[in-house]
């Protein structure tokens, strides 16, 4: 019984979360939602050959990928990831390849780091149910 009010109360936080992250992203940009909103920002343009692969995102986008740092257990885990974002990531146009998710409240950016620990999580979730985008969000954030 618990886990279906857990899972009930889950579902309803995710569907408002999402809805709240549609809404934000539609108002920075004039665009309505559902009306082209990844038309609205230029193509980013294609990474340098060779060095660094540094990837164009929006401001939005990288305020995502900053603010998921902050869920590594450790702070030397913390620091590299922050790192990881300055050394990878440019503002500049929006990135429609940059995968981008919100799950339970919780918004990420791009490939996951998971932990063993985290990576049981997931496969744990996934056996019950859960997609495995959603698994990852979840574990990568509460494990």
């Amino acid at each position: 019984m618990r886990k279906i009010v857990a899972v009930s109360v889950l579902a309803a936080m995710t569907t408002l979360g999402t809805a709240a992250a549609v809404a934000a992203v539609a108002a920075g940009t004039g665009v309505r939602p559902g009306t082209g909103l990844r038309s609205a920002y230029r193509q980013a343009p294609a990474p340098p050959e060779g060095g660094v692969e540094r990837q164009e995102v929006s401001q939005e986008q990288y305020d995502v990928l900053v603010g998921q740092c902050r869920y590594p257990k450790t702070g030397q885990a913390r620091a590299r990831c922050r790192a990881q974002v300055r050394a990878k990531y440019v503002v500049g146009a929006f990135n429609p390849a940059l995968d981008c998710r919100t799950y339970s409240g919780v918004s990420v950016c791009g490939p996951l780091e998971l932990s063993a620990a985290q990576r049981a999580c997931v496969e744990e979730s996934v056996g019950g149910g859960l997609t495995r985008r959603r698994a990852e969000v979840e574990c990568y954030a509460f494990r």
